[in-house]
């Protein structure tokens, strides 16, 4: 009787042990959760933002993730790093939501398609699409496709998504390339998208297991890049529904009573994106060359080379927060503004030392603009020389700015109290002495007081002067009398 009553309270008491040890786990299954904007160009800012966004996601406990996304595409390299950020989030649930937005353009294409497939879910609004993710170059003619080897690298990435977040691969693979053929298929009942080249084999496979195969049209030509309505995203089960917003998205994941926490880029995260963009960085560029220019070619230091250090500061600094800038790039830098100061201050003329130091800073300009040191892959061959072309090309413009400036600079009033506009030539009557008394020294005799090699002193009724022969050598304590004054010179010559 009494293990009887042992049991029974035990029993209980092991329960409500379990129970309790167990409550801590709860609010990890209500954690909140993150909506994160990738809006607008795919750029290495956006990425940097979208990575600190979902360090803090994590950080909070959030338990999903739904990115909105609302982009024509952008830079291969970021979205691969996004997609490898997202990719990372083995214990967050992502979604990719294609919104329609007053302000937007309801597309994920190119980039965005690349990223939405990286998430676990996709889920689009009514009238929104998503796909044309053919890898392009920008080129003086503008977007041209790319080789075959960077297209092909990009399909397999994209294969490589939707493999592992269940999305259908031949619909993601013909969304990047060309010459892909897509066929549905009916098997039993079920809708199934392959390749033209994928379909006999799916064919014999089916039927060999007794199941009945229906050919239907073909969904994308040869020839033709694949981009998808919200419906055929649905249709076809490349996304779980069809949601007009995001609250309709939250109530259908049974999320509408969790914490929404909503993240905008901070204006310093919209400044790193604009100082960074192309146009503003070619043009800091541009300016701190013709600053250091400027600095080089005029002594001392001042206002040029300042406001060429700044421009450079800026140029770093915001890349080194886009995790662009490392200990390679600042020392090249570095070692080039010492090869300038030395050729500014210590080395006469402007010679190797000034041509090496703006050959350093062109280089580590080049490598501030991306993030690889030594180009491996196609397309970021493709961005080396696109990078080598803004520097190499701002640095003649820079040479031609400057001779244009160093040329009309004083004929402008704002700048002619700080530029000597005009030369006071001999022939406009301008002199060093006074021609009074150049007239009361000429013919003035004296005594020569050193000897005149050919200048020296001499001595004229107690008037002591600077004066030089005619190319003799006169010794000291000859008789001479003044030939000629020319400026500040005065010529004598023997007397007798």
């Amino acid at each position: 009787m009494r293990e009887f009553l042992l049991r029974f309270l035990l029993v209980p008491a092991l329960f409500f042990a379990a129970v309790t040890s167990a409550a801590p786990e709860t609010p990890d299954m209500q954690g909140p959760v993150y909506v994160v904007p990738i809006h607008g160009e795919i750029n290495p800012s956006l990425m940097v933002f979208l990575r600190r966004s979902v360090n803090r996601a994590a950080d909070a406990g959030a338990t999903h993730i739904v990115f909105d996304i609302d982009t024509f595409g952008g830079r291969v390299d970021s979205a691969l790093q996004i997609t490898t950020v997202i990719g990372a989030l083995t214990e967050i649930e992502t979604i990719a939501f294609v919104p329609v937005r007053a302000e937007g353009t309801a597309v994920s294409w190119s980039a965005g398609a690349l990223i939405a497939l990286a998430c676990d879910a996709i889920y689009m609004a009514p009238g929104t699409s998503m796909g044309a993710a053919a890898p392009v170059i920008q080129g003086p003619e503008g977007a041209q496709p790319a080789d075959e080897k960077t297209v092909s690298a990009v399909r397999t990435q994209m294969a490589a998504l939707a493999e592992k977040n269940d999305h259908p691969v031949a619909i993601a693979q013909a969304m990047v390339d060309f010459d892909i053929e897509l066929i549905e298929l009916t098997i039993d009942g079920e809708i199934v998208v392959v390749t033209s080249g994928e379909k006999d084999a799916v064919v014999r496979r089916a039927e060999a297991a007794g199941s009945t195969v229906e050919v239907g049209p073909t969904l994308s030509e040869a020839g033709k890049l694949l981009s998808l309505t919200a419906g055929q995203m649905e249709y076809y089960g490349v996304s779980r529904g069809t949601v007009g917003s995001l609250n309709a998205l939250l109530a259908d994941l049974g999320l509408e009573e969790r914490e929404i926490v909503r993240l905008e880029p901070t204006a310093a995260d919209q400044a790193v994106s604009i100082v960074t963009s192309a146009g503003l960085t070619s043009l800091l560029i541009l300016i701190g060359l013709i600053a250091i220019f400027a600095e080089v070619t005029s002594p001392g230091f001042g206002v040029p080379g300042t406001v060429g250090i700044l421009c450079f500061a800026v140029i770093f600094v915001a890349n080194g927060l886009l995790g662009r800038v490392g200990s390679v790039e600042l020392l090249l830098f570095m070692l080039g503004t010492v090869l300038l100061i030395l050729e500014v201050f210590v080395i006469p003329g402007f010679g190797i030392a000034g041509i090496s130091g703006i050959g350093l800073i062109a280089v580590s300009l080049v490598l501030s603009l991306q993030t690889f040191v030594i180009p491996t892959f196609e397309w970021e061959w493709d961005a080396f020389h696109r990078n080598i072309l803004i520097v190499v090309g701002n640095i003649f413009g820079a040479l031609i700015a400057f001779g244009v400036l160093a040329h009309f600079v004083p004929k402008f009033g704002a700048f002619s109290r700080l530029v000597l506009a005009e030369a006071q030539d001999a022939t406009a009557g301008y002199t060093v002495q006074e021609s009074s008394l150049e007239a009361e020294y000429l013919g003035k005799q004296g005594v020569t007081i050193t000897p005149l090699r050919p200048s020296g002193k001499a001595d004229f009724a107690d008037d002591t002067l600077v004066v030089e022969s005619d190319g003799e050598y006169i010794e000291a304590g000859t008789p001479i009398e003044i030939a000629s004054v020319n400026g500040n010179r005065i010529i004598v010559r023997r007397i007798g």
